[in-house]
């Protein structure tokens, strides 16, 4: 039980302390008008407060991430809560402030924009089609699983919840963020956090056990900690999926000092919400063992509504309903969203004719079409493709923030050395997982290292040659 308490409580000092070191080698500039005010169009740039942001924010980069992969996670056992501490207050953290404040600093440029501008027009084009490929996916991965439950527990049918759910993405995607966004996300962000808190007092003052700090892998199918851990626990550590919903928000803020609470707190808040799920899954069941069989019957869905409803009652049951349906559905509308703002940036270039309105509604259709007929496979499949995915963008985000501060001569090492481990990460990952290479465990981690150390190379060779660069232009001056 100490564990978990301390696990908390290193997330708020977490908050306390370091985002106001991260926001003071990032250098506020609060004299400067944000792009809500010098870009204001009613439709993306509509200025909000900070605490309405903050609670839009922490619903579009969770939904049911903080859930649904703390649940797999717990089956890892305690070592999970170390990889959600280190990982929230280091890398996830770091990686949100950093594409939040640099789409605000660059007039709410979308992702691939800013990788553009500091890592090439090479990734760019890559990293386009990557961050609307994932999105899409998360859109349809969050209308299945909704639509799947809508169809077990009502007589709507699963295609007729699929078309009904799409309906309202087309409504959010295509109307100004403040008319539906801005007005009921601040509630369901609410619910999101009294629903996390509800459980946790409840499972604190039961007589479940919160286990304590053991650095040995439980789990039942032994599957190895690194590096399918930071894959599966993605939201509440650290989450490319941020780094394309972030600029929504970037174009509301009021001035660059609010990006601390809505980026870096929202984050934090994740955080605490995944902590206590996690918890949840590997106490209520009483075991990891018990926690797979559990989630091989009913899947992560079946485990939230058998801990809600015994934990809570009639409550419990509501709010489960509420997390499994409209939670996913919320987020899957701003991926669209945010990937109807990036298509709609790439037609521009290339498609003249269309302006305003009618892009708006050609970038909507394009990302929408492929995500209503993804949504109507299998939820699982789809799911498998998040995870790698979701971790090479927020490896490049964190790249991209490194290069920002080198060029901008400062500590690099803040989203530098992140960037780093996540590298390690996702070049693992891709050579040992069934859905990449499904290679040997071995050989994977030997491959892995092996490409993670000519991208560290990469950048040992930028900081060198930026370093050229300041003295020859220290010696002109």
């Amino acid at each position: 039980m100490i564990t978990f308490f301390i696990a908390v409580a290193l997330l708020i000092v977490g908050y306390i302390v370091y985002s106001k070191v991260v926001e003071r080698i990032f250098n506020i500039e609060d004299d400067k008008p944000t792009p809500a005010y010098s870009n204001s169009d009613g439709m993306d740039y509509v200025p909000m407060s900070w605490w309405k942001g903050s609670l839009i924010q922490l619903l579009n980069i969770a939904g049911l991430g903080p859930i649904f992969g703390a649940i797999m996670g717990a089956l890892y056992g305690p070592v999970a809560f170390i990889w959600i501490v280190i990982g929230c207050i280091f890398a996830g953290a770091v990686h949100d402030y950093f594409s939040g404040m640099l789409s605000l600093r660059h007039n709410g440029a979308q992702y691939p924009s800013l990788v553009g501008k500091y890592l090439g027009k090479t990734m760019q084009t890559g990293i386009n089609i990557v961050s609307i490929l994932l999105m899409i996916l998360v859109a349809a991965a969050f209308t299945a699983g909704p639509a799947q439950l809508i169809a077990e527990i009502t007589p709507i049918g699963f295609l007729t919840a699929v078309i009904i759910i799409f309906g309202y993405f087309l409504l959010a995607a295509l109307l100004p963020v403040n008319k539906i966004i801005g007005r009921i996300y601040p509630v369901f962000g609410a619910i999101l956090i009294f629903m996390a808190v509800s459980v946790g007092v409840a499972l604190l003052v039961s007589s479940h056990q919160v286990p304590n700090l053991t650095f040995s892998n439980l789990h039942p199918g032994e599957l190895p900690v690194w590096p399918l851990l930071m894959v599966t626990i993605s939201c509440g550590a650290i989450s490319g999926f941020h780094s394309t919903q972030s600029p929504i928000i970037a174009r509301t803020l009021k001035k660059e000092s609010d990006g601390r609470k809505v980026f870096y707190g929202a984050m934090v808040a994740e955080g605490i919400i995944t902590l206590i799920w996690a918890a949840a899954a590997m106490t209520f069941f009483g075991g990891t063992g018990a926690l797979a069989e559990a989630q091989a019957a009913g899947g992560p869905a079946g485990v939230v509504n058998e801990i809600s409803t015994s934990l809570l009652g009639t409550l419990g049951g509501i709010l489960a309903i509420l997390g499994v349906i409209i939670l996913p559905i919320t987020t899957g509308d701003t991926a669209l969203r945010s990937s109807r703002m990036m298509v709609t940036t790439l037609l521009e270039k290339g498609f003249k004719p269309a302006k305003g309105k009618a892009m708006i509604l050609i970038g909507t259709l394009v990302v929408t079409v492929p995500a209503f007929l993804l949504s109507t496979i299998d939820y699982t499949f789809l799911w498998r493709y998040v995870g790698w995915t979701n971790q090479l963008v927020a490896t490049v985000m964190l790249w991209t923030g490194a290069v920002y501060l080198l060029k901008n001569n400062k500590f690099h090492w803040i989203c530098s050395i992140p960037a780093m481990f996540m590298t390690a990460v996702v070049c693992t990952y891709i050579f040992y997982a069934p859905e990449g290479l499904n290679m040997d465990y071995g050989i994977s981690m030997i491959s892995g290292s092996a490409l993670t150390l000519v991208i560290i190379g990469w950048f040992i060779r930028k900081i060198f040659t930026h370093r050229k660069q300041d003295k020859r232009f220290t010696k002109a001056a």
